[in-house]
């Protein structure tokens, strides 16, 4: 299925900053519960991730992500998510976060 660039350009994805990670124990899969600083503009919006394979809880606060923050807010257990953080698949199927591989401004947009 082939999209617009215009379609492309309604998916806001940004860069942010974890700035906590918490067990998410209420999860149906292993999970952590993210809070991800988009910068001023945009601000802190909360996630769940399920990347306890490769990612231990204390490595993740200041690591940058990638995250779509216009999707609507989606209720998983108790926890409401207000950005989808991107991954791709590592060999065993696992996430792996997509990040900048240098450090850039908070709240900068993919494109």
């Amino acid at each position: 299925m082939t999209i617009s660039f215009d379609d492309f350009l309604k998916v806001d994805v940004r860069v942010g900053r974890i700035v906590r990670a918490e067990p998410f124990p209420e999860a149906r899969k292993p999970a952590y519960r993210l809070w991800v600083d988009f910068g001023p503009e945009i601000g802190e919006r909360k996630s769940s991730a399920q990347i306890t394979r490769n990612y231990a809880l204390d490595e993740l606060p200041g690591r940058l992500v990638l995250g779509v923050i216009n999707f609507p807010p989606r209720q998983i257990g108790p926890v409401m998510s207000e950005v989808l953080v991107l991954g791709v698949p590592d060999e065993e199927g696992e996430v792996m976060l997509i990040a900048p591989d240098r450090d850039v401004p908070l709240g900068g947009r993919l494109y």
